[in-house]
């Protein structure tokens, strides 16, 4: 007999509450009606269009007019199309100042989190006159000559530190092939230990 305290139970492997072909199933139907009402989306969003447009423009029957009637339909079309205009550029312009309230927006939220997104620097080559007249401003009057200050080296005394071999450098490493090579670098290293 089992106790309740005592008892060992091996959990047996959780089986899916649903089966595969289910899920395939589920999922190719989830697809197909997802398709349709995409489907539905895009010929309401031209069904709104052609309203608009049939609202805003609507189409001219021009072959019975007479001159003065098309240039008076001309004056009118050459309106709206101003009133449009002056529509679009007004939708600009609060466009560009939502955004560019939005950005000094995100830019406060970043101060307050105590992050500064870095600008990115450009390298900019600026003498020293231009620095210091920069910081200094009109005070500055002395112009710093940097390469004065730089020590003189001498070409001959680099020279002489270098001696040239006029031997050709073949011979060399033929004389130090070999054991009898390696026998003179002993050797020479043995006698440069003395």
């Amino acid at each position: 007999m089992y106790s309740p305290l005592y008892s060992f139970s091996c959990r047996p492997e959780r089986k899916p509450k649903i089966s595969a072909s289910r899920k395939l199933m589920l999922k190719s139907l989830m697809v197909a009606k997802a398709k349709d009402e995409l489907e539905q989306e895009i010929l309401e969003k031209e069904r709104e269009k052609q309203r608009y447009l049939a609202e805003r423009a609507p189409s001219l029957n021009i072959s019975h007019m007479s001159v003065a009637q098309l240039q008076d339909l001309c004056r009118e079309l050459h309106s709206k199309i101003d009133e449009v205009d002056e529509e679009r550029y007004d939708i600009e312009a609060k466009v560009m100042l939502n955004t560019r309230e939005i950005k000094d927006l995100s830019i406060k939220v970043l101060d307050l989190r105590g992050k500064f997104k870095r600008p990115t620097l450009r390298r900019v080559r600026v003498s020293a006159d231009a620095i210091l007249r920069s910081l200094l401003g009109s005070k500055h009057k002395v112009s710093m000559d940097l390469r004065a200050n730089l020590k003189s080296v001498k070409k001959e005394d680099t020279e002489k530190k270098r001696p040239v071999e006029d031997s050709d450098w073949r011979k060399n490493v033929e004389a130090m092939s070999g054991m009898e090579g390696r026998k003179k670098m002993f050797d020479a290293a043995k006698g440069s230990a003395q």
